[in-house]
């Protein structure tokens, strides 16, 4: 099909993501054979689609695949996420991939990044695996009330260690540590003010997190992202990934963690992060709708 065509008929469908069971987890829209749709078109769909993101699948001369991810509000988002992870599942339980009876590894095309991705079955589900960039870390913030205004919280909501800074491991993001649960839900980010701070920072969104325990094995997390028209998202493997990298290198884990993300939004999505050195982000899926988009 070429951008040109009036009438086209694609398979789509939507799978929710880092889910358990249907109907909770981080929803995303997955568009198949991609290639003959430019990209005023997929920024259109993704509108239609009116999720967090829509991932849109094509043939790569560098990888098994390439994809690439709109918001609603039409920014393109890249890195190994909800996004990438979504896609490779909803590939994998429709088929397209043949059997995966046994982990088999694959390579994506993300932006200018060719990531590997291994798909593996576990207790007749298929969980995806993927491995991120080494961790890149960013100077502590020092000026704590304009964030904590930002956040719409107090400043003593917002722990000192690990300080908060920006954390990457293939998207930049702003990690801040909150005392506890009940802070991080509580936050009520006000948008122009975290999107003057997080622009400050070089950093695309805001992780907020808590940790259980001195010696942490899980997290508590909202993830908000004005920059790219995200109001809240509900599982973030960029942001989690970073986490668990970030949590690692201060001492607190050693090889994992996992992550509750979205629970505050009624769509409990539960991130698993392993540090082998890069971080490593996993989960499963549930292919909550599938059928044909025409346009």
């Amino acid at each position: 099909m070429s951008p040109q065509s009036s009438t086209a008929t694609l398979i789509a469908g939507l799978i929710d993501v880092f889910a358990d069971a249907a109907l909770s987890g981080n929803p995303l829209a997955v568009v198949e054979d991609a290639d003959g749709l430019s990209e005023a078109q997929m920024r259109r769909i993704a509108g239609e689609f009116n999720q967090a993101e829509t991932t849109f699948v094509m043939r790569s001369g560098r990888a098994d695949l390439k994809l690439r991810s709109f918001t609603a509000a039409g920014a393109e988002v890249g890195g190994a996420g909800h996004n990438a992870l979504g896609a490779w599942l909803w590939l994998a339980q429709e088929g397209r991939l043949g059997p995966i009876d046994a982990p088999r590894l694959f390579h994506q095309e993300i932006g200018n990044e060719v990531l590997p991705i291994e798909l593996r079955p576990v207790d007749g589900r298929i969980f995806g695996h993927m491995k991120q960039a080494r961790l890149k870390l960013g100077p502590a913030l020092v000026e704590v009330p304009p964030l904590a205004a930002a956040l719409g919280l107090a400043p003593e909501d917002i722990c000192a260690e690990p300080a908060p800074r920006v954390a990457d491991t293939g998207v930049a993001h702003l990690l801040v540590h909150l005392r506890d649960a009940a802070a991080v839900d509580r936050a009520e980010p006000a948008s122009k003010g975290l999107l003057k701070l997080l622009g400050a920072v070089a950093a695309e969104g805001c992780y907020v997190y808590a940790l259980e325990g001195p010696v942490p094995q899980r997290a508590y997390a909202r993830f908000f992202n004005p920059t790219v028209g995200l109001l809240e998202d509900a599982a973030t493997g960029t942001a989690a990934g970073p986490l668990g990298a970030y949590l690692a290198s201060e001492g607190l884990i050693s090889d994992s963690i996992e992550v509750e993300q979205g629970t505050r939004m009624g769509r409990r999505s539960i991130l698993q992060v392993k540090l082998a050195p890069e971080p490593e982000i996993s989960g499963a899926g549930i292919v909550v709708m599938r059928g044909t988009l025409s346009i």
